[in-house]
């Protein structure tokens, strides 16, 4: 196969757009005065909050405050990581009834956001809450309508909008380098059961050391349920499945890279429990298909049976962009034959010959011409957790007021996209968004 072209005028161009979009986000942090410092409480240490915890406190000019959780064992664990002073509580509201705490950071299950969400701004406390940012269509909109009547920040959760691969990519893509987009794609896929929320409950897990029954918040009550405590991700009364756990970064970087902020118009499913058949009722294989704002199509896949590392493939009139973990790579497309169109081997052998002659006099180079460069350009940045400056960006703007990226508009996107998705899948039919009446429509 012949490899794409790209003149060296364009090589250039590319190399400078992507060296500039590399230097202008760096991976330092500001020094902070002690009088700037960031105090938060931490509502959810369990196994996302413990790490927003620990990344947190080793950011410049924050502290951790307190710390809540439900489970008593997580509140050993949040005096292991920031210190054994650390004030910890079963009941949140005390973290937010505290003026003393600037903002919250919480990384509690799905059913849990739109409280969490609501009852922080409502006491006037900015807050960093984990993807997707709501559990259902109608908390979206109440999470929106109580922080901007609020007025304070909200930051989603999900770390693709601060990865240097994929602000390169935004600032290549929106200098045109792509063309015309015609299609993207994204896939990501786990093979293991850790991979597919097969969590060991923690062993001393009862009533006496969990308050189980305030965990359920308003989902209908059962007997306490170690795995449905661990695991939660499988069930659609608490979680979202892959469309919230996973595909949710996918559709948010997406939705970065290309500068769109929007739901879907349209989204189609299938998939179905094909491995784990441990009671689950959400899919463990779920793709989607969706029209976004001039029927961009955009197919995503997900998969807990088959290990496929995470990838988009964004393609356009000029090639294809592929974004890998720490690595960019762009193939370009001349978008022109490359030899005589084979269609003419159906002319009569005069006509053809006729033909050749002509296509050969306008395309072949004449001397002194240079031959197009046929390269791709490939670039990787550090291997390293883009939450850290995810978490900054947050405090940042606490500190400053100035907005985020992925605010509460973004995050309600973002997450109709994953539950559109989900909706198309239990519904077995294409489903549209209707922005009149705030509803997913059959």
């Amino acid at each position: 196969m012949k490899k794409p072209t790209l003149s060296r005028r364009e090589f250039l161009e590319v190399s400078t757009i992507a060296g500039a979009s590399l230097a202008a986000h760096p991976l330092t942090f500001r020094r902070v005065a002690p009088s700037d410092t960031v105090r938060f409480g931490m509502i959810g240490v369990g196994m996302q909050g413990n790490g927003l915890l620990g990344t947190s406190i080793s950011l410049p000019g924050v502290t951790c405050a307190a710390a809540a959780d439900l489970y008593d064992g997580r509140h050993t664990l949040a005096k292991e990581i920031a210190g054994a002073n650390l004030p910890t509580t079963r009941e949140y509201r005390r973290l937010l009834d505290d003026k003393t705490i600037d903002c919250i950071v919480a990384a509690v299950p799905d059913h849990w956001h739109k409280r969490m969400v609501v009852e922080a701004v409502s006491a006037g406390k900015d807050i960093y809450i984990e993807k997707p940012m709501s559990h259902t269509p109608a908390d979206g909109e109440a999470m929106v309508d109580a922080v901007k009547k609020s007025g304070k920040i909200l930051q989603v959760g999900s770390q693709r909008v601060s990865s240097q691969i994929c602000a390169k990519a935004k600032d290549m893509i929106a200098q045109g380098m792509l063309g015309d987009l015609t299609l993207v794609e994204g896939w990501l896929g786990r093979n293991d059961p850790c991979g597919a929320w097969e969590y060991p409950p923690p062993p001393d897990l009862s009533l006496k050391t969990l308050d189980w029954d305030t965990w359920q918040n308003d989902v209908p009550k059962r007997p306490l349920d170690p795995n449905i405590f661990a695991r939660w991700r499988s069930w659609k009364e608490y979680g979202t499945g892959v469309a919230g756990d996973l595909l949710v970064h996918l559709i948010s970087g997406m939705q970065f890279m290309l500068g769109m902020n929007e739901a879907p118009k349209l989204a189609m499913s299938v998939g179905g429990i094909r491995r784990w058949k441990d009671g689950r009722n959400m899919p463990d294989v779920h793709a989607t298909v969706y029209y976004y704002s001039g029927d961009l199509p955009v197919y995503m896949r997900l998969n807990l049976g088959t290990e496929m590392p995470e990838q988009y493939r964004i393609q356009g009139s000029k090639g294809v962009l592929t974004v890998a973990g720490n690595t960019l790579t762009f193939s370009p497309q001349s978008g022109k034959d490359q030899y005589p169109c084979y269609y003419t081997g159906s002319y009569p052998g005069a006509m053809r010959a006729a033909y050749e002659q002509q296509w050969h006099k306008e395309h072949d180079l004449q001397p002194g011409q240079a031959p197009q460069l046929e390269e791709s350009v490939t670039f990787t940045t550090p291997d390293f957790d883009d939450t850290r400056p995810h978490l900054w960006t947050f405090f940042e703007a606490v500190r400053t007021r100035k907005p985020v990226v992925e605010d509460v508009v973004f995050g309600r996107n973002a997450a109709l996209a994953c539950h559109m998705a989900n909706e198309a899948y239990f519904r077995r039919a294409a489903v549209t968004w209707d922005e009149a009446s705030k509803t997913i429509k059959v």
